[in-house]
């Protein structure tokens, strides 16, 4: 075929970058036919596994009579720390605090203490109840200002960040203002609870089926637990029913109880525990109380700050660490702080682990910064816009950029994102008419703000930031996508696959996606962080480059052209004056021995981290965004609805627009369920007591904003040499939300005439805010 019917003869390629694209499981999800760990055929005797737990928040554990247990109808055996042939610990930083079972104390009502394994599920539950434990009980502290009384350790390093003249900026100021707020935590709340499946083999071989954010973490704990080389285990996810967090490292104790129980009785076990012991077992959203101290000149410019950060983190160190590092990272959002000091307090206390949740620490640092700007602006008497505007990060030589961990800000789009989207939204004329609403209205109160993002993307953790991919192309044409990132609905699977498909132009129907493995990628970074694209999109663009490199040397060869004549297009490769299909050449390279197979591999540049000295550069750039709320209260009841949300976000060139719209619509009504109705709630024994849908409330379709306007900044293109320049979506959009946080405070402030913050905490349920009304009504 002549190179002048290429045009006739093919169509251009379908699915590729920067097109909109419906999930690839889309279709599945909605007829039910996706696969999930729980739908995975079980052989002849499976066994399954359930969760004995305690009863007591702090105790030591006098005896353990199990006895009652095994003699249960359907019960096999039970697994307790004795029976753990490695290491009992599955702890994700290695601090040796987070045993499988623990042997003498334990720190969390609801903390797994041992496991049944019986014929059935049903079984396992009922014998689980029968366990007699005597306990010592011991005093508990269960939130971080209790912890601190009680002079309880923390968990982890703290870290401080510190840039500038913190004394001499608090004794030029004008104003100063001190504060406190306590941010709820959150439920990750996923569709697919917690499972683990696993299969033993020959010798020390076991194959775990479980739903894990990393898969490589649950392979090494597996092998730790077990006590064997990781290259005896082996972890597959083929996608995930939601995790945002919850499944980072909060599977480990799943996967390992399955397979410590798989191979001890040579049979496949399921272990997959209830709703209610989903939520009371696993770590959740950390909560924080911080102390923030700051000071100001006349026109509202912030000339220091001083916060210190303290977490409820739980009875291990978990993640703690780096989400609490994280908070801090972001306590500055889109303000530049002349002089600062910022401090966390990672305490130890006697309830579950908390864990990694989308934004991972970042959401609480935003939370902290906003709730400073609106009280600057309620003590000036100004729009907390204008405030916002004045605090700014500048441009880079106006001495405006550098944050508190001493990082440039180089790629500073606020400016122009605040401005678009307060022209379209339409702001200022909207709040003028709410004004004059609240003065005219005894009982309905409206509130409306405008809120900005900036949101670092890295792992803080530096070694996380690489990842593998593997891409075989078949004889027949037919492609092989495999890569370290992890499904879990946010559609990366289908963005790495459109990379692939754009690099071959080859139509995206003609590659297979396949399950995460840990027998294809070895030692894959957790999907998280937001970095998911990023790194895998990366991993398989170096492999899908490495196959067209290939592919091209032998076409040169073949048709004894240079390999600038080679052009990949539209399914068809143009080499000099002829032209095959993708297939065709394919057969004739695989006839030639040419290797049709690649591992690819990335690891993000630039970045760098000194923890101790609180400077470096640990994020490659930042994704901006900016949304506007506008909400109604009744100052009778303080129920309240979302009349209004307009959002403006940076995705840098979307690789898939309409994937990216979604992503940023359902992390704005996450990040608003976890700032106004998800509250978390122990008793005084320590018992979770919002452990169900029945008791811990989500907002549901019809708490979404009235009018919903959503818009990408599609503009805007990454400076950085990410893949096909975009930028991450995963968690930026999150803290959209706090735009209906800050509205709610508008609101309420209005039966003061907005003369005081009214310092909500968080999450404003309507129960506060009608405190906070009745609290300002009163005089304060």
């Amino acid at each position: 075929m002549k190179h002048d019917t290429i045009t006739k003869a093919t169509e251009a390629v379908s699915g590729t970058v920067h097109t909109n694209r419906h999930h690839d499981s889309a279709e599945k999800h909605v007829t039910g036919r996706a696969e999930y760990c729980d739908d995975i055929g079980e052989p002849q005797g499976t066994l399954h596994a359930y969760l004995g737990v305690s009863s007591v928040a702090h105790g030591l554990i006098k005896s353990m009579d199990l006895s009652a247990v095994l003699a249960a109808p359907g019960v096999i055996g039970v697994l307790t720390a004795d029976d753990i042939p490695g290491v009992n610990d599955i702890s994700p930083t290695g601090l040796k605090d987070e045993p499988v079972f623990p042997t003498e104390k334990t720190e969390f009502h609801g903390q797994p203490l041992f496991a049944v394994v019986a014929e059935s599920r049903n079984a396992a539950r009922r014998a689980a109840e029968l366990a007699k434990v005597d306990y010592e009980v011991l005093p508990h502290a269960l939130d971080p200002l209790e912890a601190q009384e009680v002079g309880h350790p923390f968990v982890t390093a703290p870290l401080k960040l510190e840039r500038g003249e913190i004394e001499q900026g608090f004794s030029d100021a004008d104003h100063r203002i001190k504060g406190q707020i306590k941010i709820g935590g959150q439920d990750h709340m996923y569709l697919e609870g917690q499972i683990a499946f696993a299969i033993p083999g020959e010798d020390d071989d076991v194959v775990v089926h479980c739903s894990t954010q990393h898969p490589s973490e649950a392979q090494h704990m597996v092998a730790h637990v077990l006590g064997v080389p990781s290259n005896a285990v082996t972890v597959n996810v083929r996608r995930m029913g939601g995790g945002f967090g919850g499944k980072e490292s909060q599977m480990n104790l799943f996967a390992a109880v399955a397979a410590v129980a798989a191979k001890k009785w040579n049979c496949p076990v399921k272990i997959r525990p209830d709703r209610d012991q989903d939520m009371t077992a696993t770590g959740k959203r950390h909560d924080f109380v911080v102390d923030y101290d700051v000071a100001i000149d006349d026109s509202g410019r912030i000339q220091a700050v001083d916060g210190v950060f303290a977490a409820r983190c739980g009875y291990s160190a978990d993640l703690s660490g780096p989400v609490t590092d994280r908070a801090l990272f972001h306590a500055d959002n889109a303000y530049f702080y002349p002089n600062v000091r910022l401090r966390s307090r990672p305490m130890k206390t006697n309830t579950v682990s908390n864990t990694a949740f989308r934004g991972f620490g970042g959401p609480q640092g935003v939370v902290a910064a906003e709730r400073m700007i609106e009280e600057i602006a309620y003590a000036l008497g100004k729009d907390p816009l204008e405030v916002r505007k004045a605090n700014f990060y500048g441009e880079a030589g106006d001495g405006r950029t550098l944050t508190p961990y001493h990082q440039e800000v180089e790629d500073n789009i606020l400016p122009r994102l605040i401005s678009e989207l307060e022209e379209t939204a339409d702001y200022q004329a909207r709040r003028d008419a709410i004004l004059a609403f609240n003065k005219a209205s005894k009982v309905i109160k409206k509130g409306i703000a405008l809120t900005p993002v900036k949101f670092g993307i890295s792992f803080t953790a530096t070694w996380y930031n690489q990842a593998g991919a593997l891409i075989h192309i078949y004889n027949d044409g037919s492609i092989h996508l495999n890569h370290g990132g992890t499904e879990m609905g946010q559609g990366l699977n289908t963005k790495v696959a459109q990379v692939v498909a754009d690099a071959l132009q080859v139509d995206f129907e003609r590659i297979k996606i396949t399950k995460t493995t840990t027998e294809k990628v070895p030692n894959t970074s957790a999907t998280a962080a937001s970095s998911g694209t990023d790194l895998n999109g990366m991993a398989a663009l170096d492999a899908a480059e490495q196959l067209k490199a290939r592919l091209t040397d032998f076409a040169a060869e073949h048709w004894s052209v240079e390999p600038e004549a080679v052009i990949f297009r539209n399914n068809m490769v143009q080499v000099g004056q002829d032209v095959v299909s993708f297939s065709d050449l394919v057969r004739k390279a695989y006839m030639a021995r040419v290797h049709l197979s690649a591992a690819g591999f990335y690891k993000t540049p630039k970045i760098h981290w000194d923890r101790a000295a609180g400077k470096g550069r640990p994020f490659y750039y930042y994704a901006y965004g900016a949304s506007c709320s506008e909400v109604s209260i009744d100052t009778l009841t303080g129920e309240y609805r979302v009349e209004r949300s307009d959002i403006l976000h940076d995705v840098g060139r979307s690789l898939n627009p309409v994937l990216d719209k979604g992503q940023v619509e359902g992390a704005f009504i996450q990040g608003m369920g976890w700032l106004t109705t998800e509250e978390l709630w122990w008793d005084k024994a320590g018992r979770l007591r919002t452990h169900a849908p029945s008791t811990y409330k989500i907002p549901l379709a019809s708490d979404r904003p009235r009018v919903f306007n959503v818009n990408l900044a599609d503009w805007s293109e990454n400076r950085e040499l990410t893949i096909k320049r975009s930028k991450a979506v995963g968690e930026p959009p999150f803290m959209l939300g706090v735009s209906v946080f800050e509205a709610l405070s508008m609101a309420v402030a209005s039966v003061a005439d907005y003369r005081e913050c009214p310092r909500i905490d968080a999450p404003a349920t309507p129960e506060r805010v009608l405190l906070a009304v009745e609290r300002l009504k009163a005089g304060g």
